[in-house]
């Protein structure tokens, strides 16, 4: 009777518990996070599973379902050459706007700067900026005349007759997949940035030329998206309506800051982007329902940050890849995160549990900037 008594009470805490921590998890979620968003990211990712299973395009965005063309658009500034009879091991393409000079100039004294990553790593990569024409009228023949003057320095610039904006990001993007398509077709690998991005290309490389080495196929590395809603609020500039897309939920996708693919991935999906309508604006979600048709899935990568900076520290450089948000600070965090002390750093025992204790202690606190996530502490 005792043992009965003892095992029911047990029972009893331990649902009364279990309670307790449900209430708690409820009570924290819709407290901190509006009910609206909450209910739309779980609908959305209970879809996911079906949307990244199977080939399904949404019909409003399929050409054969539209009343909408494949777009057309000319080159005002062209490189063809660019990669002619070349071992180019990567395509580095980055999205710009006209008026940005400085950022495209801080970018080929750093990261950008095909001549380092040749004389450093033996390695070719070919870099270029993408941009249309600029959405200021009266300013529109200034900055174009400032491009074709910077462009004929630098040789490094390619443009189209679209107006250069964020409604027009997906035209920048077909961009990039039709130009290498038509002219770069052989490189290993292409890349996709922002120009406010900082890449430590020498690890980037580094990482690059051992996948080289074995053959890797169906690469697309990134900072993933899963199971992400489509915004239906108007105020937002990402809103989409849901006559442009009708489901809860987008395909996995990687955030278009900063991501790399292989060239049979980027060769699929120029061939995918032509059977859909690129009046859908954002680009990033465009890439996802691209590789979706062609069943290429994205690989999160802990090192591909998020919207916020990485924390300056050695022991953050030492692995990684990407950060967003540097446009003053380019060229002090390129010098500092390319430093060769950087690389002995975790050399040794106590090196190693130096940067363990730090990258956690910067890491993986209860509140901090979308960088890195915790898990990236322990790799």
């Amino acid at each position: 009777m005792d043992f009965r008594m003892f095992v029911s009470c047990r029972r009893v805490r331990r649902q009364f518990f279990q309670v307790i921590v449900t209430s708690f998890i409820l009570c924290f979620m819709f407290y901190w996070v509006p009910i609206n968003n909450v209910l739309s990211h779980m609908k959305s990712y209970s879809y996911r599973y079906l949307i990244n299973s199977y080939d399904f395009v949404n019909e409003s965005l399929s050409l054969k379902h539209s009343s909408a063309k494949t777009p057309h658009y000319q080159y005002l500034i062209n490189h063809e050459e660019k990669c002619q009879n070349q071992d180019v091991l990567l395509l580095l393409f980055i999205k710009t706007a006209p008026e940005n000079h400085n950022r495209r100039a801080a970018i080929r004294k750093t990261w950008g700067n095909e001549k380092y990553i040749h004389s450093q790593f033996n390695a070719t990569i070919k870099t270029l900026f993408v941009l249309g024409i600029p959405s200021h009228l009266q300013k529109r023949e200034e900055l174009q005349r400032k491009l074709l003057w910077e462009d004929q320095k630098y040789e490094d610039i390619i443009q189209q007759d679209f107006i250069d904006s964020f409604y027009n990001l997906t035209l920048k993007l077909l961009l990039q997949f039709s130009w290498t398509n038509n002219f770069c077709p052989h490189t290993k690998f292409f890349m996709t940035a922002d120009d406010d991005i900082f890449i430590h290309m020498p690890n980037l490389i580094e990482y690059l030329q051992s996948l080289e080495q074995i053959g890797v196929q169906d690469f697309w590395i990134g900072r993933v998206h899963r199971g992400a809603p489509p915004i239906r609020d108007k105020s937002s500039k990402y809103y989409v309506p849901y006559e442009m897309y009708q489901l809860p939920a987008y395909p996995d996708y990687t955030a278009g800051a900063a991501y790399v693919i292989s060239s049979d991935v980027a060769s699929k999906v120029y061939k995918a982007s032509l059977r859909l309508n690129s009046s859908f604006y954002i680009d990033d979600v465009f890439m996802g329902l691209c590789a979706n048709i062609m069943r290429v899935v994205p690989q999160d990568h802990v090192f591909f940050s998020g919207e916020g900076k990485t924390p300056y520290h050695p022991c953050i450089y030492e692995k990684m890849m990407t950060s967003h948000g540097h446009v003053q600070d380019l060229q002090e965090l390129w010098k500092n995160a390319t430093d060769p002390k950087v690389k002995t750093i975790s050399k040794g025992f106590f090196g190693q549990l130096y940067c363990w204790f730090t990258k956690v202690t910067l890491l993986c606190r209860v509140h901090h900037e979308d960088t890195y996530p915790c898990s990236a502490a322990f790799v």
